[in-house]
């Protein structure tokens, strides 16, 4: 495991000379996470179910989450993403907290973060950012001395970028497209980041590893923390596919044709070298790392399959039994990486595998729930997996980057378990609206639009059907069958506002 795998350094702090002394750092690493504030933040997305499980559950992520939202800092709205006690907020975990927070109604807090990471990207840090900010608007002292010293994983500024897509997709904030500033991290990730560093997909098999002496990681080509004899993690790979793929969307929406053009080239070039290095033939799986040695080592599953790397068929197909295989030998310690795995099992098919996992991460006695990005996962789960509602532009990207509008759709797939008779998504904000949505089991989903402008909704279901009943009558429907590895039918409706719309599968 890589990418997802949190390593030592977030079940300890790390040991800095001169600091309280690695007794005090060690015991500090096992006292207790801080408890839910009195007077936490409000939001006013609500679950409601048929299982009452679940329903706890989001409770429990709810508040808990709210109780890491701050206000009155100088570095500006923001939430714990990070160890707690550190009060800070560091680019990993912030991405993949940043859906959570956002169905939370945290969408200001969320973009004055990434913000934040975006305006410190410097030519004096070889064009890195500051990897932890803390609640002060200063690099973490855990993690930087200075320009020469600090800690750094690469994949950090292609998560940040991609982060930074989803979270226009989900705003309509044109901000994260036209904002000077972050303009600038996108451009300078992509191009100069990239060559410093060694990253394209011509010279990163070939790359030389100066990640200086400890305490620091300056330049770890992996967030597996765990070693420093590794030249790559197929993690940086998989996150710079993904990142490629939203500079290449932002770039069609801009109308930079050519840009958009050579960055989704570019994430084919690297999709296509995740797909034939790392794939060791004779075995049937992925490997996870290339050492100094330049041998490979490991094996990937978590990393691959979370963006979406993995070509369709035997390949997917692995990478979910080398995550079903981690899950069941890793520590239960392993939040970080847990946290990821239900929202992954989800878009992946396996529901009931989903719905364990959230059980476990929300259970009274689990060790570690209290790590932030647990709670704000179960919520960002919640919505995208087991309610299966995304925001998603309503042509493939090669049509939108060849000129075809571009426009955008909530989509609902519901993968329900039969412990979960209905459930309903209350309140949720997309794009200046808030909506509503209920499955009665995985064959009915209604959608309520409670904002003021109409909304385009995709409609999914699993499984083939030539129509699907929308408000009762039927209307002819699409199929894809390679929907991540399963059959899905969909339908694109019009939700004006004050509306409720309901489709169905026919019995």
């Amino acid at each position: 495991m890589s990418f997802l795998h949190a390593g030592p350094r977030r079940s300890l702090p790390r040991l800095h000379k001169g600091r309280l002394g690695w007794l005090v750092l060690f015991l500090m690493s096992f006292s207790a996470y801080p408890q839910p504030a009195e007077h936490a933040a409000h939001s006013d997305l609500d679950f409601a179910s048929s299982d009452a499980r679940l329903v706890d559950s989001f409770r429990w992520a709810r508040q808990q989450a709210l109780s890491y939202v701050s206000d009155n800092d100088p570095v500006g709205p923001w939430y714990e993403a990070a160890l707690p006690g550190r009060h800070a907020f560091c680019m990993r975990d912030t991405a993949h907290q940043a859906d959570g927070a956002q169905a939370l109604g945290l969408a200001r807090y969320n973009h004055n973060m990434l913000h934040r990471f975006a305006e410190n990207i410097a030519a004096s840090r070889d064009w890195c950012s500051y990897w932890e900010i803390d609640r002060l608007n200063r690099p973490a002292p855990v993690d930087y001395k200075n320009d020469a010293e600090f800690w750094y994983n690469l994949p950090a500024n292609f998560d940040v970028l991609d982060t930074c897509y989803r979270m226009f997709l989900w705003t309509g904030d044109r901000s994260y497209i036209e904002d000077p500033v972050f303009l600038n991290f996108y451009d300078r990730t992509i191009t100069d980041y990239t060559l410093r560093w060694d990253l394209t997909p011509d010279r990163i098999m070939k790359r030389k590893s100066d990640i200086p002496t400890p305490p620091f990681f300056r330049g770890d080509p992996t967030y597996e923390e765990s070693s420093r004899d590794n030249l790559v993690g197929i993690d940086l790979l998989a996150t710079q596919y993904a990142a490629y793929r939203a500079y290449a969307a932002i770039e069609a929406i801009r109308g930079s044709k050519q840009a958009a053009q050579l960055s989704l080239q570019t994430a084919w070039q690297m999709k296509s070298l995740i797909n034939t290095e790392w794939w060791n033939a004779s075995q049937g799986y992925f490997y996870a790392f290339l050492n100094k040695q330049h041998h490979f080592t490991g094996r990937a599953g978590s990393d691959l399959l979370y963006r979406d790397a993995a070509e369709d068929g035997a390949k997917t197909a692995s990478a979910l039994h080398t995550l079903l295989a981690t899950m069941n030998t890793e520590p239960v310690s392993a939040v970080e990486a847990k946290s990821h795995y239900a929202e992954i099992l989800y878009r992946y098919g396996d529901p009931e595998a989903a719905y364990a996992q959230i059980m476990d991460l929300t259970r009274a006695s689990r060790e570690r729930r209290e790590y932030p990005e647990v709670s704000y996962s179960v919520i960002g789960t919640l919505v995208t997996g087991l309610m299966g509602i995304r925001v998603e532009p309503t042509f493939p990207l090669t049509d939108i980057v060849a000129g075809k509008p571009f426009e955008t759709a909530v989509e609902t797939l519901p993968q329900l378990t039969s412990k979960t008779g209905w459930a309903e998504l209350s309140n949720l904000p997309v794009q200046g609206n808030v909506i509503s949505v209920r499955h009665e089991g995985n064959r009915s989903t209604s959608l309520t639009n409670n904002g003021k402008s109409a909304l385009n909704w995709k409609a999914a279901f699993t499984g083939s059907f030539e129509i699907l009943l929308v408000d009762g009558k039927p209307l002819k429907a699409h199929t894809d069958p390679k929907h991540f590895g399963r059959t899905v039918t969909w339908i694109v409706l019009t939700v004006p506002p004050g509306s409720t719309v309901e489709a169905k599968v026919p019995r």
